[in-house]
């Protein structure tokens, strides 16, 4: 074990009442609003045991506890939405739990008047997410006992609701398991079981099925609706005087804010210097694709090929202004603000305070994304005119207006509220052209999720680049869809947009950017306050970006001999431009070593790439010929340009499963006899499928039978066995 120095011990304490002393007002903050409510002191848990969650609940009188399963935030986020309307619809207080903070073997004990609530996200191959996989093995495990002695939950009132994705295999796969391994242990499930489908709309799936839940809900355990009352979450108080060192200003944590060394994580992102900036699409191509290099030297960041880099964006300076000015706070969007939970256990603060009113828009919410129907219901009273009152009213309980209007025109909470009082929402908002919503400020913290940071697959090796990370981003932008009462307008992704942005600084680049003074309408790209908080991500001319690194399974077989097939279109190929860097550096290696002859029994590296022109947006072009050249023969690259010839002789586009085809006996038997490993990254909802579809062919023909049988098992023996794996998206 190792061992701690005495002047460790010291350093630490000293630090510890450092950080004390700096943030004595925050932690012991005191609100200069006099009409603060009190807020109820944080329940004890009653055994002395953390991980007890059934005496957490008896000693807080909670008759529901609710476990999240998540790897994004998104399960988080509807675990405590039914947790507020368990409270707003019925009065119970509910506990809401991180799964690998608990222990399981007292699930049985929970007692007959309460009910246990699953709220799981579906990962990867099926997987359950980091936090939820102790949970599952439990479930699934039938010699794990309960505090009974036996794998037994007789009488368990229990409720499921999965997120999922269809444009993958294993759709509300972890969902399902619990709903089944619960109900072969004795359980109850009330109403259905719900599943959401990320790919169309999470959003209306959970409003289709949480009503008949709550039906089924109210029923069994005994309760009417209207006990509860549709309560605050937090208290947003202007704070009359605060230091100025001490407001967060789009900082994640205390070590953020004072600059303190430690581990850079996603509390705690590392501000990155941007070394090189470059598009990698043809300087007359309608899209751009960022190409863009991160200087980790010095920052105690590592990382390894197929890992993912975590981007923190901020929220485009137009839609600040918009909101802020729709809320009526933008004469006040520097005013100091304290929020405090009148709920700890249920609505924690989302962010460090204090802040102020812009920063929790521009650094803190997700602002950008497209307005919830039930969000646009909680507005309804708050409406400024008769007028506008009716027409949310509308877009809040017409599923068929809310998605013409709402959805196909990708509206933002903001050009909701403008559109109802009948402003044209492609003007440069102003406090002119804007109605002001008086609505409280702790309904935006508590209602629009947290911004989250944008990951992209890391495109570079540490063996060939130890001290930097490289991105390779298509930036997103597409036009709506027009409706009578909303025009088609350019949509922008926040995190694509962010990187551009910092490409034209970097490179001191003359562009038009969407300002307060810039039409809407133009194709230009919304400008951000890339600087960041205190200009913390400018130093001179070089710009930084704040990131921190998600490990990753996405990884090359250890050793070289092993045959290696990639499918990767588009910005697909990223991941797999760090698999060849990876193997170049380890040739390198070899030969130094053994000479070329050292490579001999290598085995060969596929890579299927795929885009529209060879000409226009063919990633890395001029550098895949000089990996073929240091891997002496050993690198095989097959392109596919769907917008140029040849074509099928149908006059079709080649797309890279048809390539794949071609080549399907060399495949086969690399697959099938020297156990190759495949790779897919790119587009979940048509391309993985198209690859699949073709590897199950050409495998049930290799073996003598049929895609449907032979080619199916040969797939499913390679996902079990780790051979297969993707890194897909939708």
């Amino acid at each position: 074990m190792p061992t701690v120095s005495t002047e460790a011990i010291v350093v630490g304490v000293g630090v510890v009442a450092a950080a004390t002393y700096l943030f004595r007002d925050q932690i012991f903050l005191k609100s200069s609003s006099s009409s603060v409510p009190t807020i109820p002191s944080k329940a004890g848990d009653g055994s002395g045991n953390p991980r007890d969650f059934v005496a957490k609940m008896i000693s807080g009188k909670k008759r529901l506890v609710i476990f999240y399963g998540s790897q994004t935030g998104t399960a988080e986020e509807y675990a405590i939405r039914i947790a507020k309307e368990a409270k707003s619809k019925f009065g119970l207080a509910s506990l809401v739990c991180d799964p690998e903070e608990y222990d399981f073997e007292n699930l049985d004990q929970l007692p007959e008047d309460s009910a246990a609530i699953f709220v799981v996200a579906t990962y990867g191959e099926g997987e359950p997410t980091d936090n939820a996989v102790q949970l599952i093995q439990n479930l699934t495990d039938e010699t794990f006992e309960f505090s009974n002695g036996a794998h037994r939950l007789d009488g368990l009132k229990y409720v499921v609701f999965g997120l999922g994705n269809k444009t993958y295999e294993h759709y509300n796969a972890i969902a399902r398991i619990v709903d089944r391994e619960l109900e072969k242990a004795g359980g109850v499930r009330l109403g259905e079981r719900g599943e959401g489908d990320d790919d169309k709309s999470m959003e209306e799936d959970y409003l289709e099925w949480k009503d008949g839940m709550w039906d089924a809900f109210a029923k069994a355990l005994g309760v009417e609706e209207g006990q509860g009352s549709d309560t605050a979450d937090f208290v947003v108080s202007e704070l009359e005087s605060h230091p100025e060192e001490k407001v967060y200003l789009g900082e994640l944590s205390a070590r953020a804010l004072t600059r303190s060394k430690g581990i850079h994580d996603a509390k705690n992102p590392y501000p990155a210097p941007i070394t090189v900036a470059r598009d990698l699409f043809d300087i007359d191509a309608d899209r751009n694709c960022v190409h863009m290099e991160l200087d980790i030297e010095g920052s105690g960041i590592s990382y390894q090929h197929g890992d993912h880099v975590g981007v923190w964006p901020s929220n485009p300076d137009v839609e600040v202004d918009r909101l802020l000015c729709a809320l009526g706070l933008y004469d006040k969007k520097d005013t100091v603000i304290g929020v405090e939970s009148l709920d700890p256990a249920l609505a924690k603060v989302p962010f460090p305070v204090p802040t102020t009113y812009q920063t929790v828009l521009r650094h803190y919410v997700d602002i950008m994304a497209v307005a919830s129907r039930q969000f646009l219901g909680a507005f309804i009273k708050h409406a400024p005119t008769p007028a506008a009152e009716e027409w949310i009213k509308t877009l809040a309980t017409d599923k068929e207006q809310y998605a013409k209007v709402v959805g196909s025109g990708c509206l933002k909470l903001a050009e909701v509220l403008q559109l109802v009082c009948g402003a044209d929402i492609s003007a440069p908002p102003t406090k002119e052209n804007i109605t002001a919503w008086h609505v409280p400020f702790d309904l935006i913290v508590s209602s629009i999720p947290r911004l989250q940071p944008r990951y992209y697959s890391i495109s570079s090796s540490p063996k060939l680049h130890p001290t930097s990370i490289h991105i390779t981003c298509v930036v997103l932008k597409y036009e709506s869809v027009a409706h009578d009462k909303v025009p088609s307008r350019w949509v922008y992704g926040v995190g694509s947009n962010y990187l551009l942005n910092l490409k034209h600084a970097s490179n001191d680049d003359q562009v038009a950017l969407i300002t307060g003074a810039k039409a809407l309408a133009d194709k230009h790209i919304p400008q951000y306050s890339i600087e960041g908080p205190r200009s913390f991500y400018k130093s001179e001319k070089i710009y930084k970006s704040p990131i921190h690194v998600r490990r990753s399974t996405f990884r090359l077989p250890t050793n070289p001999k092993t045959p290696v097939i990639m499918i990767g279109p588009g910005t697909g190929v990223a991941p797999f431009r760090g698999f060849v860097q990876e193997r170049v550096a380890m040739a390198r290696r070899t030969i130094d070593k053994n000479g070329v002859e050292g490579l001999n029994d290598w085995g060969k590296i596929y890579l299927y790439f795929g885009c529209r022109n060879s000409k226009k947006d063919f990633l890395y072009k001029e550098e895949w010929p000089e990996y073929a050249n240091e891997l002496h023969g050993k690198f095989v690259m097959r392109k596919a340009f769907s917008r140029e010839p040849p074509f099928k002789p149908d006059g079709g586009k080649i797309y890279v499963q048809d390539l794949m085809w071609e080549d399907k006996a060399a495949l086969s038997e690399a697959i099938l006899t020297a156990k190759a490993y495949v790779y897919v990254c790119g587009d979940g909802k048509n391309m993985s499928k198209s690859v699949e579809d073709v590897l199950m062919r050409m495998l049930g023909e290799a073996k003598g039978g049929t895609a449907e049988k032979e080619g199916a098992a040969e797939l499913k023996l390679l996902k079990e066995r780790s051979r297969y794996l993707t890194d897909v998206w939708s």
